[in-house]
């Protein structure tokens, strides 16, 4: 049988909300045991934000929280405490992402986990690195892309600074401090000791903006917002082209290389039916074709306009040329090759029901998963109690009649 690639590692998740979440989800979806521990009664905070139904978890919850399971326990009472310190000696990874400040206060600061288990990866994910002046600052996803150089970029040419439609300053650093957690792990397995994992929201959105200062060095100034163009360098066609019937993301995005002589730029002309400017020297080089870029625009657009996203989508792509189709979370939802590709999954949630969400984007061929529903609060206090701490009936009813889970 098939064994998950990390299968045997058991993680410590006081995640919560988007980031941290995404990084210990990224791990259970890797096949890591992730255990959620959570306060009584309430549990993290995710579970109630945004909630639209009285006692079911928010569907933010649900969708960043699959294959977990979830424990109660007060960190916050002398019991609470000897429970987790038990839990960090048989854990390998502890992922936190509180404001500053939090985990410390709490008791659970790096250097007391690693004289309880020196083996422990401890990761952090913050808005601002730690030794910074920032450093107790709280942040949210638009923080850090404001911090990290994204909204800079992001908007039109003549309008303020946006941030992205997507949390990708959360999720992006959640993913980050799961690549980090697995260089650590594979370290460990030559020294033997574990190490402390730090990754910001400010970082990995620099990270994420590299090329942006490509701009930057060509023409000595900071880059620019650009709206639907590349940030690196001027180049056309380069946007989004109106299809039918028009409703607000029937569009396609068309794009040909910058390289000299496109060969895209060729193609495209042919599919549209206009070589008659093949040889037309303003649409000649990607330069000059930046220059004309509005005419070149609107003879797209009067092509696009004959057909749907996913017509021209196939008939462009076909003729190999670069284009997508704009498309919605809802036709992401209803599309069957993502559906059996696993990219978008099918759970029974038990108080939510059905519901199809985002899956699992990691494929690897030798580690199946099967995608589970988020856990119920306290769900697994059983089993990991019993299971790895080795407590009976008895020790359960203690602690719950006491409030510690």
């Amino acid at each position: 049988m098939r064994k998950s690639a990390l299968e045997g590692i058991v993680v410590l998740d006081f995640t919560q909300f988007e980031s941290g979440t995404v990084c210990t989800q990224t791990l259970a979806w890797l096949g890591a045991t992730v255990i959620k521990l959570e306060r009584p009664g309430t549990g993290e905070q995710g579970r109630g934000a945004s909630a639209d139904q009285a006692g079911a978890d928010s569907y933010g919850f649900i969708i960043l929280n699959s294959n977990k399971k979830s424990i109660t326990v007060d960190v916050k009472k002398p019991e609470g405490k000897e429970l987790v310190k038990k839990l960090i000696k048989k854990a390998d990874v502890l992922v936190e992402n509180f404001s500053p400040g939090v985990i410390e206060r709490l008791g659970f600061d790096y250097a007391t986990v690693r004289d309880i288990n020196s083996k422990m990866i401890y990761a952090q994910i913050k808005g601002f690195g730690s030794d910074g002046p920032y450093a107790k600052f709280p942040a949210f996803d638009a923080i850090g892309q404001a911090a990290g150089v994204v909204m800079s970029v992001t908007g039109e040419k003549d309008g303020p600074p946006m941030h992205a439609g997507v949390n990708f300053a959360d999720s992006g650093a959640g993913y980050h401090c799961a690549i980090a957690i697995l260089g650590a792990l594979y370290q460990r397995t030559v020294t033997g000791v574990g190490q402390q994992v730090e990754v910001t929201m400010q970082d990995v959105m620099i990270n994420f903006s590299r090329s942006t200062w490509c701009r930057q060095f060509m023409t000595g100034d900071e880059a620019p917002r650009v709206g639907n163009e590349m940030p690196m360098a001027a180049v056309a066609p380069c946007n989004v082209y109106p299809c039918k019937p028009g409703g607000p993301n029937d569009y396609v995005f068309i794009y040909t290389s910058r390289v000299p002589d496109s060969p895209q730029w060729k193609r495209l002309l042919k599919v549209i039916g206009r070589t008659d400017l093949l040889d037309d020297p303003r649409f000649a080089t990607p330069e000059s074709r930046y220059i004309y870029k509005e005419e070149i625009d609107e003879m797209i657009s009067e092509w696009t306009r004959n057909y749907t996203k996913h017509e021209a989508m196939e008939i462009i792509g076909q003729a190999d040329v670069p284009i997508a189709a704009v498309l919605s979370t809802m036709d992401i939802t209803n599309d069957e090759y993502l559906r059996k590709r696993g990219t978008m999954v099918e759970i029974d949630h038990p108080v939510r029901g059905k519901l199809v969400i985002p899956g699992n984007s990691m494929k690897l061929s030798a580690s199946p998963l099967e995608v589970k529903p988020a856990p119920l609060l306290g769900q697994d206090n059983e089993e990991v109690y019993k299971g790895l701490l080795g407590l009976n009936d008895f020790d359960l009813k203690e602690l719950e009649e006491a409030g510690i889970i």
